[in-house]
């Protein structure tokens, strides 16, 4: 007896719905669409840049799944709000509530044959299949481009990893820290005796941008030839990306520099400096904010200094410019002196404390951040909004994280499977 039925009649029939079916954050919206609406996203990511590519998707409307190891993925419980609680009851990581807000959750194990089956049948009805794992993971999971488009020639393929395919460490894993001391960043920030990486995650995230970018352009190049094709993302090729413009630098002049703090190479003042009561970080670049800079501190001869003549220059005798900004800080307090320079157009910020984000009043204003509720928190997680606007067809979250399998029943009885055959797989330990 084939307990799938027709899937392809009841698909439509769940774009109608989900909106419904789907548990919502307090302030989640149930009005977003997005550009999006009606296209089908399985997501095999792990960690951000492939569970971000998707929730970009997501967040402009698509219809997320996102498939995990029947025990939860490794991604699900890094940073847990509640350290040794379960899945459900606050042991969900902060990483996985940002990165999985308008999905679907399915359980489902790949690598056996009937979980094989399932993925055939879900990627039929794919627009879009996310996974950044290495390619022999890939292959053997049956997630290969050439395996995908035999059963769904539409079927675009988005994949991320740490450093391409086709290059000698094509099967290597790696990670975003991996990727910044490859490219020559961690090596010019910090200081010159110790490499430094980033504390955020930038080259996961930029790779997660830029393969959602890539997407997108595969759609459209879909509507005019009606074929799909792979996305291929690399953390690598996102972080020489990124640190490009000096790579250019060092081939075309050697300059061979080295990491000098919190100050520029290329224009100054730029540095954090600190005031009575916290630090600021003050950035000039061009002759017009350095010519209202030397007006504020009083040092108008230094427009005609030549040490401090062009940009460079500046960044040359930078810690002479960044002396004098300090001097001038260490008299006000971090809301006198950024007044102070507002007033004058110098860009400047405060440095803050996570703590200090959280509660900043432009932040808020801007509702950059959206309160949203998960079991087992304390309260609801200020998780970010999607971070691109459009005017007339915006994205935004409509719903919380999935709780660890918690739409499988669900996605399998639109497949066609019963409850009896649903209750057969969890048995057989396939979801």
């Amino acid at each position: 007896m084939d307990l799938r039925g027709s899937c392809s009649e009841r698909y439509s029939e769940l774009l109608l719905t989900i909106r419904t079916a789907i548990p919502r954050g307090p302030t989640g919206s149930d009005d977003v669409s997005g550009v999006l609406e009606g296209i089908k996203v399985l997501d095999f990511g792990r960690y951000i840049a492939g569970p971000y590519c998707a929730t970009l998707l997501a967040d402009m409307g698509a219809d997320v799944i996102r498939v995990e190891k029947r025990e939860g993925s490794e991604d699900r419980f890094v940073q847990p709000v509640v350290p040794d609680a379960p899945a459900g009851e606050g042991g969900e990581g902060t990483m996985f509530l940002q990165l999985n807000r308008n999905k679907r959750g399915m359980t489902l194990d790949p690598m056996c044959d009937k979980g094989r089956e399932i993925v055939s049948q879900l990627v039929a009805e794919a627009d879009v299949v996310v996974a950044n794992l290495p390619p022999q993971t890939l292959s053997a999971m049956g997630l290969d481009y050439e395996t995908l488009s035999a059963t769904n020639p539409k079927v675009i393929l988005t994949t991320v990893s740490a450093f391409g395919h086709g290059g000698p460490y094509s099967n290597r894993v790696g990670f975003d820290g991996v990727a910044q001391a490859m490219s020559g960043a961690a090596y010019l920030t910090g200081r010159a005796d110790e490499p430094t990486k980033s504390y955020a995650p930038w080259v996961d995230f930029g790779t997660a941008v830029l393969s959602a970018y890539g997407t997108m352009a595969a759609l459209m190049a879909r509507q005019q030839t009606g074929k799909g094709q792979m996305v291929e993302g690399a953390l690598l090729a996102t972080a020489l990306n990124f640190f490009n413009f000096h790579l250019i630098e060092q081939d075309l002049r050697g300059t061979d520099r080295k990491a000098i703090g919190n100050r520029s190479p290329y224009a100054g003042p730029a540095d954090c400096v600190q005031t009575k009561d916290g630090w600021i970080f003050v950035q000039v670049i061009g002759d017009p904010l350095f010519k209202r800079w030397a007006k504020l501190m009083g040092e108008e001869a230094w427009l005609s200094d030549p040490r401090f003549s062009d940009d460079l220059k500046r960044g040359e005798h930078g810690e002479i410019l960044s002396q004098r900004t300090a001097d001038w800080a260490a008299q006000y307090t971090m809301e006198e002196a950024l007044n102070i320079l507002g007033d004058a157009r110098i860009p400047a910020g405060p440095v803050y404390s996570p703590a200090q984000a959280l509660e900043d009043p432009h932040i808020q204003a801007m509702k950059y951040m959206t309160p949203v509720d998960f079991p087992g928190l304390p309260h609801p997680a200020p998780v970010m909004e999607t971070p691109i606007k459009l005017s007339d067809t915006p994205g935004g979250i409509r719903h919380r994280a999935p709780l660890l399998g918690e739409h499988t029943d669900a996605i399998l009885t639109d497949l066609g499977y019963n409850s009896a055959a649903i209750d057969e797989l969890r048995a057989q330990g396939v979801i």
